[in-house]
């Protein structure tokens, strides 16, 4: 069995895999902490109170993992990628907590999505995108070859963050955040002439786009295991769920809905949203597929499986 840890900018995950006798993994167990490492970080610092929450959630799954004399890997990602004290504050929590951490670049993350959809679902040509809490990865792909692989400095958390004064965006935070989604895709040129890409679908990992499902289940009439998400309807729950100003409380019905739905993504979610709707209306899509697998399988295929069938052929 192999643990997998994903220190993200929203949520500290834990996978543990076992692993089949044809190389497949069967997923056994998740856990989750929702941390908001991100709402930790000041003035470009993960501060030490981030590093304590870090160590405490991260000193817990390794007691688990040991417990059962399972072999951990864990990763980083945007909250302690982009911060200017990544490589002290990664140190630390390593060695306070007993595990390695290994610190993705914003492109391995794109990739690692990518591998960790591709193990599942038959991908043709479009975009791929994975809405993190302080980071958005995209790869654009021709069946299993990756044309580009991208990401931006901002998600749902951070996005929060910086633009939303209360619960709920209202409309005019909506436009701030909308625009920096499109600044930083300007700043990238390849995205300019995006036409070139010839984009027919969307597909969407991570945990914003299975809360999104969550909600596009409980407003509109579809099964609770569909996996598709609209542009009309991503749109229309934004709207219903905005705030209408900075000085208004939020509706009972929007805070039931979203307790009752979203209970741990009750801020960041339209947040996110409103990338995903940005994101969708960019590449010309109108539905998106959501996936459940993602970064933490394509970290075990390519960095620990792969790996080790390596070093087998080179022992035999």
């Amino acid at each position: 069995m192999q643990g997998i840890i994903d220190i993200g900018s929203n949520t500290i995950r834990m996978n543990i895999y076992r692993i089949e006798e044809d190389g497949t993994a069967t997923l056994l167990m998740n856990k989750k902490d929702m941390t908001g490492l991100a709402s930790y970080i000041t003035d470009g610092y993960m501060t030490a109170a981030g590093i304590d929450t870090a160590c405490e959630v991260l000193s817990e799954f390794k007691a688990l993992l040991d417990d059962f004399n399972i072999q951990g890997h864990a990763f980083a990602t945007a909250a302690l990628r982009n911060v200017s004290n990544s490589k002290a504050a990664v140190a630390e929590i390593a060695e306070r907590s007993g595990m390695p951490i290994e610190v993705l670049s914003g492109e391995d993350e794109a990739r690692l999505d990518f591998l960790g959809v591709t193990q599942t679902v038959p991908l043709e040509r479009g975009v791929l995108i994975d809405i993190g809490g302080a980071s958005t990865e995209i790869v654009i792909y021709d069946g299993k070859d990756i044309k580009k692989a991208f990401s931006m400095p901002l998600g749902s958390l951070n996005m929060y963050n910086q633009h939303v004064a209360n619960l709920l965006p209202t409309k005019q935070e909506r436009k701030e955040i909308k625009y920096e989604v499109l600044k930083a895709l300007a700043a990238d040129e390849d995205f300019l002439a995006r036409e070139q890409w010839n984009v027919e679908g969307m597909c969407g990992v991570g945990g914003t786009l299975r809360a999104a499902g969550r909600l596009n289940y409980a407003l509109f009439d579809v099964t609770r295991s569909n996996r598709t998400l609209t542009r009309p309807a991503v749109k229309k729950i934004i709207r219903l769920l905005e705030n209408y100003s900075k000085d208004t409380l939020v509706s009972t019905d929007s805070l039931e809905l979203l307790l009752r739905y979203v209970p741990e993504r009750v801020r960041t979610i339209l947040p996110g949203m409103i990338i995903l709707h940005t994101l969708m209306k960019f590449f010309y899509v109108d539905t998106i597929e959501v996936s459940k697998m993602g970064v933490r399988e394509g970290y075990l295929y390519q960095r620990i499986l792969k790996k080790e069938a390596t070093d087998n052929e080179e022992k035999a």
